[in-house]
């Protein structure tokens, strides 16, 4: 675990890239022999490497510090509805490596044997001394799996199991670092947080859309939970043309997939990539409509209760689906009586579908390396 102030100097320079000692001080308040300190400490772990001397200025060159790729490595575990999914990334978030299966749905004892067979087949795959740099495996993965049998399609006594499943302790019980568990939607919106662009908002309402839809809230840079569930967007009333509904029942892949299945198209390949549908124009249409006029009314519900500047929407949907849905989303939102509230910005997460399993990633990562309120 690291110090308070080591943690700062970590998330400026994860929020704003590389930056000399002076610039560190300047911006985080710190002395300039306090950040000294910090950065040799920093450097003899592993943690940072210099970068090449900026000269021009009057006196000594100053030599920007950076993250090292190699400081540090996480498992992202993602468990889904429809499939589970292990990255292995590096200090940067980059993924260096991944393992996916398909199931029908999850189950504890399955999940729990993919994880053990790839954790021990990715670590294989880096060099012998990184593997004692692995800090940690974050699991995202929806709460309360059990209730969610009826709308899978299965029997309920398929998903009971889940209900005494602890996933967390039965893992830890077999690997030797620490592991962290969340829920998937909040923990996309975390990777927006920890792996987004420096320029990109600091207040966001945030949706992921999934096999069910979720999402977060974003404030001054940081997750908003409350008890547990603030962003919980799903269960959301919106009015459609059948009645008030949840918004998970009108804006999710469930009911998109139920229409292609019963239209005879291959569900599976839409779980195996979220890139390269091959979707019959007229039925994609028709849940891209109801899907934005859905997210549109949560947006106006959850506006008048904070005043989000910008909206952010990503999801396990091709890149060009999710533009198509952020545009939709802005036309519907425009129809609505918007008096009092001030309008945000819509805008396409920049993370993409790999959100959930990269959130995964940086809850370790955050847990052990950063602060999230950096003021960075």
């Amino acid at each position: 675990m690291r110090a308070h102030n080591e943690r700062l100097v970590l998330s400026l320079l994860r929020r704003r890239g590389p930056l000399a000692k002076a610039d560190i001080a300047r911006v985080t308040g710190l002395s300039p022999q306090t950040v000294s300190v910090i950065m040799r400490a920093l450097e003899a772990d592993g943690l940072l490497v210099k970068g090449d001397p900026v000269r021009g200025k009057v006196g000594q060159p100053s030599v920007p510090m950076r993250l090292a790729e190699d400081g540090a490595y996480f498992f992202g575990l993602k468990v889904g509805r429809r499939s589970v999914e292990l990255v292995l990334v590096d200090f940067l978030g980059q993924v260096l490596h991944r393992a996916m299966e398909l199931h029908s749905y999850p189950t504890p004892e399955g999940t729990f044997a993919f994880a053990d067979k790839q954790i021990a087949e990715l670590t294989a795959r880096l060099p012998a001394p990184a593997r004692a740099r692995i800090a940690g495996l974050g699991i995202a993965m929806p709460f309360f799996l059990w209730n969610w049998a009826d709308a899978l399609g299965v029997p309920k006594e398929k998903m009971a199991g889940w209900r005494k499943a602890d996933i967390r302790s039965s893992l830890a019980e077999r690997h030797d670092f620490p592991i962290y568990l969340e829920n998937d939607a909040s923990s996309a919106c975390g990777a927006e947080v920890v792996f987004g662009p420096s320029t990109g908002p600091r207040n966001f309402l945030y949706f992921y859309v999934g096999y069910f839809i979720g999402g977060g809230i974003v404030l001054n840079g940081a997750r908003f939970s409350g008890a547990g569930n603030a962003g919980a967007v799903g269960p959301m009333p919106v009015p459609t043309p059948n009645g008030v509904r949840q918004l998970l029942d009108v804006a999710s892949l469930f009911g998109l997939e139920g229409q292609l299945r019963a239209s005879g198209w291959d569900t599976d390949s839409m779980w195996r990539s979220a890139e390269g549908w091959d979707i019959e124009g007229d039925i994609l249409d028709r849940w891209l409509d109801g899907a934005a006029a859905g997210i549109a009314h949560a947006i106006v519900s959850a506006a008048s209760i904070i005043d989000f500047g910008n909206v952010l929407v990503d999801g396990w949907i091709p890149r060009d689906l999710c533009e198509r849905l952020v545009q939709t989303i802005d036309e519907k939102l425009a129809e609505q009586d918007l008096t009092g509230l001030t309008r945000p910005a819509i805008l396409t997460g920049s993370v993409g579908a790999d959100a959930r399993a990269l959130g995964a990633a940086a809850l370790p990562l955050s847990q052990r390396f950063l602060l999230e309120r950096a003021g960075a």
